[in-house]
This record gives C-alpha cells, structure tokens and sequence, in this order.
C-alpha cells in the first residue's frame, strides 16, 4: 500500500520576519505555536504561496531580494495530481514532487513544479487536489464555485450515484439532439433560401430541357447556315474545276479531261515498259477518284440552300443554351450535372422539415424523461443536505458555537445543467432568527475557521483532500471548546495530513508533531526559525502557553496532564 499523499517538507527563506526556516511535516496533526510576531502565520503564508496564493512582495524579509518557498510533496503516481504535473512538464522524483515559489522585492513571482518553469496558475489548479487552506483571510476550495455541489454529492453517498449516472446519460443524449435541433431551426432560412435557388435552377434547365452535347451540335450548324452562300458557291466551283461545265462553251479544260489526255497517251505506250504501265494505272484510279468528288461537289452544293428561318431559330435555341450553361456551369453538359447534383441536395432540403418536426418530438421526450431524472436528483440531494447540515450544525455545537446552524441551500436552475437542476450553497445562520447567509458572508474570520473544521470533518470521508491548513481555527475560544476542537482536528488528521497554527494548549496537545516557531533579537534584526520538539521541550512550551512561563511547576503539570488526555482519546479512537 503506497503512502498517502502530503507535505513532507517545507523551506522558507527570507519571508516576513523568517529568515530561514525548515518545516518537517509528518503524515497526521502537525501543529505550529510560538509566541506572537514570532512569524506563525508566515507558516501558512509560505504554504499558501507554494500552491498559488497571491504574491504580496511586501512580505518579503526587509533586506532581502526576494522571498523563496519549496516544497517537498508526495504524491500517489498514479493520482490525478501527477498527471497535472506530468501535463505541466514536470517530473516526480521517486513519488516526490518538488514545488518551487519565490517573490522578489519589486513584486515579480517565480513558480517551478517538478523542474519545470510553469505559470502559476498551474499551481492553483494541483492544489485543488492537494491541499485545503482555511485561514483568516484565505478560505479556499470549499467557498470556489461548483466545490460545494460535488462535495454534498460525495457526502451522499451511493444513494445518488446511480440517479445521477442515469441523468449524466440521458443529459447527454439531450443535448445532442437538442443540438442537431437548433441547428437546423437558426438554419431553417439559409436552408430555404438554398432551396429556392436550387429549384429556380432546375425549373430554368427544365424549361430549356438541353441535351448533352447539343450547343457542340447548334454551333456547327450555325456556322453552316451563316455561310450558306459561300459554301455553294465554293463547292460550284470545284465542281466546275473537276468535271467541267458542258453548257459553256468558254470553259476551260477541266480536270477529269486532262487526266483523260493523260491516260490516253500512257496507255498507248504501257506495253513497252512495265513501269510506266503502273503509272497509267495510278492516272486512271485518279480520273475515277477526280469523278466521284466532283460528284459528291454537285450534290453538295444542290444541298445547301440560305434558310434564314433555321437559321434564327437556331440562333436563339443557341442564346438560350448560352445562358444555362453561364449560369450553371459553362458548357450545356456541366449544367446538366449541376441540375443532376442540385436534385439530389433539394431533396435532402426538402426534407429538413421532416427532420426538425422528427428532433422536436424526440427532444421534448428526452426533456420530459430528464426533468423526471433531475427530480430524483435532486429529492436524494435534498435528504442528504439535511442530513449534512445536522451533522455540522452538531460539530459547532462542541465548537463552542452553540447557537449557529450550516445549511445546504439547494436552488432549482432554470435549465439543466451537466450535474443536474441543483445550485448548492453552504450557509451559516450564526444565532437563531438570523438569515442564513453564504459562508464567507454569515462568520467573522475565527468563526469561519470553525465551520469549516466543523464542514471538513463532516466531508472527511465523502471529500478527502490529503493536507488540510487551519490557521487561527480556536480563535477566541478556551476551555472544553478549545479541547473539542484539538479532537477534531485529530480525527481529522486520522484519514488527512493536518496542519494548524494554534495559540492554545488544549489544541497543541492533539497534535501527532508540534512545530514551534521562535525568534531571536541580535540586536539588529529579528530571526526566526522552526524546531521539531520532543516531550521535554513540548511540555515547556504547553507551559508556557498555559501560564505564560516554560518552568511553572503548575503549567508543567497542567501540560502533561493535557498531553495524557490527548494521548488517552486518540487511544480510545485508534
């Protein structure tokens, strides 16, 4: 079994009036006395900057260029916190991690996690893991947004689990759907615009109904028609030149008569020599070839007549091409796949209405099923926060405030959200008839310190955080509240590592390690440091904090004997 996650070791250097300091923390109740301006709170300072607390460069030691905190924290390697590191660049040293927090004189502030410069942020968020600081001026996590809901969801326990695991769900599924659903409704117009063009398009190319490849077709034969006149007369007259023109008498020799001339005279001869015998034959295949194109001259140019009227109507049929095939696409069979792809998409469009009236009835179903699961979560929430708010309430009692009451206030959101319909806020009533206001609202400082001792030893089991800091927790309280709060926080430190600041004995006394912060005057400067104390020095120092010297005969014993009720009462709940 791997140890629990804490603060091992803290160094302090030039902060407030700690020059050097070295703090070794054990795993349970730690506590830190000293008499006052000895730099106590500078304790809780220095672990409040090493997590990411404000810089105020006027803490740092006059004299000094800047304060420096370290912390040496371990931590579980396979716990959420080192994979914040690991995310941040830094590295573990054997499960420990080395956190770094310094702030000079003029104000700048330094952080550094496992090696690794990081912003200080970053520091801000491994403590939402680590560590739980409730001091007079600093009360974090339990009053940040959002704590309060999931530690009262913790605090109750499996009861909720399986209701909120069935809301996670069905929230989920929600949202989607509503999702699709919005989208299509924001984009109801510019999908009806689309549609509209599109079927404007496709009625246009109906209405011209074109056919693959008739401009090609139209162009050649507006060219013909154009032309009419030149082609007849250019196929006339190679006609003329070819086979002559037997009604003119000023002709001249035509070509079939020349090849015949020639032919003949080959001919004559062809006898004696084979060669030119195979030249008489190519002449004749000429005449024969010469006959047949003027020929095919003749009936092509019977065959071409001037129509005008083809004519313009081709010309327009062309216009009408011309300006589909613009506006769709450039040529007439791009438009035609423009017109087959646009007729898939309008049905796709036209169909939007369907799917939108198909969301909206799936959505108010999934609505109705999760405002249904959100009444469970919240009568489950509602049963624990009564039953928390008892078990607080009770805990002030003993902690000498008799007449405050906490309650979990449960506010119905207007929409769902992903945990549920419930706002959670703690609050104090601090006197009966008072309001009941948020905590940071309804307690001075001290008071607010015992509630939230009181909250986190309700929470211990439910909302574990590995180190808690308390600093002044017992103001002004004494006596038997002062010894119920030294309980408390040992019966915290039982599953927590525990670090208090105290001015009382009675608290001191619980403490599983005391840590006294004493100071020196050399005439110039005022230092301070931290000692571990064993039982010898520890009874001095009970002493001395019950009558205000270390060697009163009556204070020893009265520290012993407050040693002893400790030690019996952390026996008894070993």
């Amino acid at each position: 079994m791997s140890p629990r996650p804490r603060v091992e070791e803290v160094r302090i250097q030039g902060l407030g009036v700690i020059d050097e300091a070295v703090l070794e923390l054990s795993e349970g109740f730690n506590v830190v006395t000293g008499e006052t301006g000895a730099g106590k709170t500078m304790v809780v300072t220095s672990l409040n900057l090493l997590f990411g607390g404000r810089a105020d460069p006027q803490r740092v030691r006059p004299g000094a260029e800047k304060a420096t905190v370290e912390g040496r924290v371990l931590l579980a390697p396979e716990g959420r916190a080192a994979a914040r590191v690991e995310e941040a660049g830094g590295e573990l040293d054997e499960g420990t991690l080395i956190v770094t927090r310094s702030v000079s004189a003029e104000g700048r502030s330094r952080a550094h996690l496992g090696g690794r410069s990081v912003p200080v942020s970053t520091l801000l968020t491994l403590a939402d893991d680590l560590v739980a600081v409730h001091g007079q001026s600093d009360q974090q996590r339990l009053l940040q947004p959002g704590r309060q809901r999931a530690a009262l969801d913790r605090f109750a326990g499996q009861e909720l689990v399986g209701p909120l695991r069935a809301y996670g769900d069905a929230y989920q599924r929600h949202r989607k759907v509503a999702a699709e659903l919005a989208e299509l409704t924001t984009q109801a117009r510019q999908r009806a615009d689309e549609a509209d063009r599109l079927r404007f398009g496709l009625e246009e190319i109906e209405k011209i109904a074109p056919r693959e490849g008739e401009d090609v077709e139209l162009a050649a034969e507006d060219e013909r028609l154009a032309n009419a006149d030149a082609l007849r007369t250019a196929s006339s007259t190679a006609h003329e030149a070819l086979l002559g023109d037997p009604s003119r008498m000023d002709a001249l020799a035509d070509v079939t008569s020349l090849l015949g001339t020639a032919r003949a005279a080959l001919e004559a001869v062809r006898d004696h020599d084979p060669e030119l015998g195979v030249l008489a034959d190519r002449v004749a295949e000429a005449g024969y070839l010469v006959a047949d194109i003027g020929g095919e001259l003749a009936a092509y140019a019977e065959s071409v007549e001037a129509d005008p009227a083809r004519l313009a109507a081709v010309q327009g049929r062309r216009a009408d091409l011309s300006m589909v095939a613009r506006k769709y696409g450039g040529t007439v069979d791009e438009a035609l796949a423009w017109a087959a792809e646009s007729a898939v998409r309008l049905a796709e469009l036209e169909g939007d209405d369907d799917r939108i009236a198909a969301l909206a009835a799936e959505e108010a179903g999934l609505a109705a099923s999760l405002q249904d699961l959100a009444d469970k979560v919240t009568d489950v929430r509602s049963v624990a926060a009564e039953r928390f708010g008892d078990a607080v309430t009770a805990e002030l009692t003993a902690l000498a405030m008799p007449h405050a009451c906490v309650v979990a206030a449960l506010t119905r959101l207007p929409s769902f959200a992903p945990h549920g319909q419930d706002e959670v806020e703690l609050r104090l009533a601090s006197h009966p008839g008072a309001p009941a206001l948020p905590l940071h609202r309804g307690a001075s400082g001290g008071e607010l310190s015992r509630v939230m001792l009181a909250i986190e030893v309700v929470f211990a089991g439910a909302d574990p955080v590995p180190t808690f800091v308390f600093d002044e927790v017992d103001a002004g309280v004494g006596g038997k509240a002062a010894v119920e709060i030294g309980r408390r926080l040992a019966k915290l430190a039982r599953t927590s590592q525990v670090i208090v600041v105290t001015h009382l004995p009675q608290v001191a006394a619980f403490a599983d390690q005391h840590l006294l912060v004493e100071k020196s005057d050399d005439g110039t400067v005022v230092r301070s440091g931290v000692t571990a104390l064993d039982t010898e020095s520890r009874i001095r120092e009970l002493s001395r904090m019950l009558a205000g010297m270390a060697d009163s005969e009556l204070g020893r014993a009265h520290a012993e004997e407050l040693l002893a009720i400790a030690a019996r009462d952390k026996d008894g709940h070993a």
